[in-house]
């Protein structure tokens, strides 16, 4: 599933080829990609025509398009597949395409949802007096955003009854972080999966934070990261920075640090990826 460097490359090129276009017409091709949005595909449709289509803005992997002369916004998930793709007007359709949006200009481009495995989707909603859409309020900042308040974030880690991974997973605590760049965090830490949050002195949360961060300022560097042709840009260009993962995906290869087998163990119906040797798993207490 895309992540937060995914998402905000998908932004950026929203930002550039989207904003300030009229929106001319919506076509709902599927309806399951506007299921979020409850009262159908034809509302969803009439709703957004007529209507200039603001600067596209980004909370961990959600993104949106503000309507500039209403209160609402049109919200966006990409799921496991989805891609937000601005084509020729003239170019084929996608065989997924799932939304096409046509604009009152000549620029002769239209903003197109592909999707697969219509897990993702677009709905409209009100904002909320910060701008967010009202779904989303509960989301909290991710740590490229200029705001995220370092200290806060590890004050409240370390106050959580639970273990580290769950916790960089946890959207109201720290958004915008998957499976992928936890596990790279979390090497890069030298922290195993399952420790306590308890366990990390202030030093440990903050170092890890930066880790998390500097991880995907580096994806979001190169485009971010690609397994397959399900992740791209709006221009249909994949992202590379897979080559360059340490953990995540690497399962029996050496550890780039001490030369140990990466280990891949089952988690939460995912998989974590970890060094046995750097990344120690914490002590079992036995009862006394």
């Amino acid at each position: 599933m895309p992540e937060l460097p995914e998402v905000e490359v998908v932004r950026r090129g929203l930002e550039r080829w989207v904003t300030g276009r009229t929106v001319a017409e919506v076509q709902v091709l599927h309806p399951r990609a506007v299921r979020r949005h409850l009262a159908g595909g034809e509302d969803f449709a009439v709703r957004l025509q007529g209507h200039r289509v603001g600067a596209a803005r980004r909370r961990g992997k959600y993104l949106w398009l503000p309507l500039e002369d209403t209160a609402a916004s049109v919200l966006g998930h990409l799921g496991m597949s989805g891609q937000l793709l601005v084509q020729p007007e003239t170019a084929p359709d996608e065989k997924h395409l799932r939304i096409r949006v046509r604009f009152d200009d000549a620029l002769g481009t239209e903003l197109r949802f592909v999707d697969q495995r219509t897990f993702g989707g677009l709905s409209l909603h009100d904002n909320a007096p910060d701008g967010l859409p009202d779904v989303i309020a509960h989301i909290a900042r991710d740590p490229l955003d200029p705001l995220f308040d370092d200290d806060a974030f590890c004050a409240a880690l370390r106050l959580r009854r639970t273990t580290v991974k769950r916790a960089l997973l946890d959207q109201s605590l720290i958004s915008g972080v998957g499976n992928i760049y936890a596990d790279e965090a979390l090497w890069r830490a030298r922290l195993h999966y399952d420790r306590p949050t308890a366990t990390l002195t202030r030093p440990r949360a903050s170092e890890l934070l930066g880790h998390a961060r500097d991880v995907m300022n580096a994806a979001l560097a190169v485009g971010g990261t690609s397994f397959d042709s399900l992740y791209v840009n709006v221009n249909g260009e994949s992202g590379y920075f897979e080559r360059s993962l340490d953990a995540y995906g690497r399962e029996d290869e050496p550890c780039r640090r001490c030369g140990t087998a990466l280990r891949r163990r089952p988690w939460m119906n995912r998989s974590s990826y970890f060094c046995p040797r750097c990344q120690r798993p914490p002590a079992i207490r036995r009862p006394s």
